[in-house]
């Protein structure tokens, strides 16, 4: 009983029946969706970058008519104003393909791996590691919050 007490809860616990190759797999998929969450992180970025410097262009638009530059400010305020960043679609767009489609499938088939394989269980890859690498009774490597009392 001490054991589990000192070790990872229920929820970070390999169910029995789950061998090693599995909760490898299962880290490398969560591993992978992580790396798709930052890169989504990245778009979101995009999506808010473009989205200024499109507002940007008014006040450089108005300086260039202000400094008696029409022209440049007629072509920027015509042809980049406003502009689709990729064929038909401004960022949003983009984010909303994104999120709608890929995205969502990603999780889908994480969350029903995990599902499938580990009763729904997250990260047993990463407890398991924890679990190889603390020091057990050293403050500061306890297994959980009040896990170690």
């Amino acid at each position: 009983m001490a054991e589990h007490r000192d070790g990872p809860d229920e929820q970070h616990r390999r169910p029995d029946g789950v061998d090693d190759t599995t909760v490898a797999a299962l880290g490398k998929l969560s591993e992978a969706l992580e790396t798709v969450e930052r890169a989504r992180g990245h778009l979101y970025s995009l999506h808010q970058l473009i989205g200024h410097a499109d507002l940007m262009l008014d006040d450089a638009i108005e300086q260039f008519r202000a400094a008696g530059h029409d022209g440049i400010a007629d072509r920027i305020g015509t042809d980049l104003l406003g502009r689709n960043v990729i064929a038909g679609r401004w960022t949003f767009q983009i984010v909303e393909d994104f999120d709608d489609g890929y995205y969502a499938l990603f999780r889908e088939l994480d969350r029903r791996a995990r599902e499938e394989l580990a009763g729904g269980r997250r990260h047993l890859y990463e407890a398991e590691m924890k679990e190889r690498r603390r020091t057990r009774g050293r403050p500061g490597h306890e297994a959980r919050p009040g896990g170690d009392r």
